[in-house]
């Protein structure tokens, strides 16, 4: 009986294979083919897909545009939107003729409607101030083209003082409608600062350099005229601000930087200022004596500060790191002066407390730091990270010269410290570069063999702070002496956070925000 019952439950399986047309591995039913298998399993659920969060539209726009002081209006032009809600939009004149207050309200943005001036030019030999504009911190101004831009002229000042927490922005129509990234450049021209103090290269003919006869006219501009005698010259205070997505190309070998002062005298301020993503140089300073601390250039196109036409001044505390990729992006600095390399008043820059992170490989000038013309200029306390990359290089035979015209002699480098390609050095134009190296070797405390312990990009770690300083405080009493290269101390040296904006570039933290983003408080 129990053998019966084998042999009926064999013919019983049997006849389950045949039903199921096959009981090997190789006989299993490929999807498709019509095949049902009992039971069928139940299907496993599609993956509903998570969405991008995107933060809630906070802004309202105001009623109405903010009656300003003296007879320039601002025009009501209705609302722009962008991701972070929607503001009244509020155009400055074409020309502001008294001196006036652009106040922070709510729901408020304001635009450049194209170049916007700041008074009218009152000459290289006038003493007098006629109109200040005062942008009061928290304030954004937008460019509504791609060519406008905001010119301070001689005689009259730009009192743009944002704070920490509430800087001062100046952008592009598309960083406020929400379509700029990263990636993003020339959507408007940006500032020029006009002033008196003395320049070379003169416009007129027969000119002499230095004098209230020599004036020049802005790159790529028209009737933006500055020069003049009076190195104490002073155009204003441009403090916590930002200047995103500026550059605007006008044509070939015409086109507007980031910031621009151009003949700016000692009087003028100039201290924590962000330039991102100029398509042109961040920062292209045009003679005069303006001095500068803490300032960001992140992601310009060219150079990240260019210096020309007899500039003497002093800068400490600058941040320059080229866009993430290394595709983009000139030199970190480029001193020109190519030309009139015998001129005065010859330029001459102190530097100190720089980080340099140098990322584009092809860059054109071929080298970090690119010094031609004759330039004299000390750095001290800098770091240049450019590792598959020429670090130093001077053009023209007047750059190693000892004697000459207002003539300090060749650069010198005072701590600073370059990771480099195997060449670190370039001479070009009647320099070699074993002169290049023996310049900079004949320094104190230099050295090429830099190898990085950098955090979060540019702050300093147990290398740099291993590094000797140099006392600046020796070259100008504008200098801070400090005890560090570099431009960042530590971790707990936080002067560039809050007022700058975050990108793929470098990031400042979480108290700054994203460049592509507009406060909405």
């Amino acid at each position: 009986m129990a053998a019966f019952a084998r042999v009926r439950m064999v013919m019983l399986s049997g006849v389950a294979c045949s039903i199921l047309a096959a009981c090997g591995a190789d006989g299993v039913a490929s999807p498709g083919e019509g095949v049902i298998v009992i039971p069928a399993p139940t299907p496993t659920p599609t993956p509903t897909p998570t969405p991008t969060p995107t933060p809630p539209a906070t802004v309202t726009p105001a009623a109405n545009c903010p009656t300003i002081a003296g007879p320039d209006q601002l025009s009501n032009l209705g609302t722009i939107s962008g991701p972070g809600g929607e503001w009244r939009n509020c155009g400055f004149p074409t020309r502001f003729t008294a001196t006036t207050a652009i106040p922070k309200v709510p729901g408020v943005l304001y635009s450049l409607p194209g170049r916007v001036d700041v008074g009218t030019d009152q000459g290289a030999t006038s003493t007098n101030n006629v109109v200040t504009l005062t942008i009061d911190p928290g304030v954004t101004v937008f460019g509504a083209t791609g060519v406008s831009f905001l010119a301070v002229n001689r005689g009259n000042r730009i009192d743009a003082v944002g704070t920490p927490t509430q800087p001062i922005i100046f952008t592009g129509r598309g960083n406020v409608v929400g379509s700029a990234n990263d990636q993003t450049s020339q959507l408007w021209g940006g500032i020029v600062l006009l002033g008196r103090a003395p320049i070379t290269d003169c416009l007129a003919p027969g000119a002499t350099p230095g004098t209230a006869a020599c004036e020049r006219d802005t790159e790529g501009t028209s009737n933006a005229l500055y020069g003049g005698a009076q190195v104490a010259d002073n155009s204003g205070r441009l403090s916590y601000v930002q200047i995103r997505y500026s550059g605007f190309i006008l044509s070939a070998a015409s086109e507007l930087q980031g910031l621009t002062p151009s003949g700016v005298g000692t009087g003028t301020q100039i201290d924590h200022v962000q330039i991102h993503n100029s398509s042109d140089d961040g920062i292209e300073v045009f003679g005069g004596r303006v001095n500068m601390k803490h300032l960001v250039v992140t992601g310009a196109e060219d150079d990240g500060i260019d210096t020309d036409v007899g500039y003497k001044g002093n800068i400490q505390y600058v941040i320059g790191v080229q866009r993430e990729g290394g595709a983009v992006g000139d030199s970190m600095m480029e001193i020109d002066s190519n030309g009139n390399e015998d001129t005065t008043p010859r330029q001459n820059v102190n530097l100190s407390n720089f980080t340099y992170i140098h990322r584009n490989n092809a860059a054109g000038n071929g080298v970090s730091i690119l010094v031609r013309g004759g330039a004299d200029y000390t750095f001290a306390n800098g770091l240049i990270v450019a590792p598959g990359f020429r670090c130093i290089g001077f053009n023209s035979a007047t750059t190693v010269q000892t004697t000459g015209p207002d003539e300090a002699g060749p650069p010198r480098f005072f701590s600073v410290s370059m990771q480099c390609n195997s060449t670190p050095f370039r001479g070009t134009s009647g320099v070699t570069d074993a002169q290049v190296e023996a310049i900079f070797n004949g320094g104190t405390n230099n050295t090429v063999a830099y190898t990085p312990t950098l955090t979060n990009l540019f702050v300093n770690g147990a290398t740099e702070t291993a590094r000797p300083a140099f006392d600046a405080k020796t070259l100008n009493a504008f200098f801070d002496t400090t005890a560090y290269v570099g431009a960042v101390r530590d971790a707990n040296d936080t002067w560039y956070q809050g007022w700058t904006c975050n990108s793929s570039t470098a990031n400042f933290g979480t108290a700054s925000g994203s460049c592509s983003a507009i406060p909405t408080t």
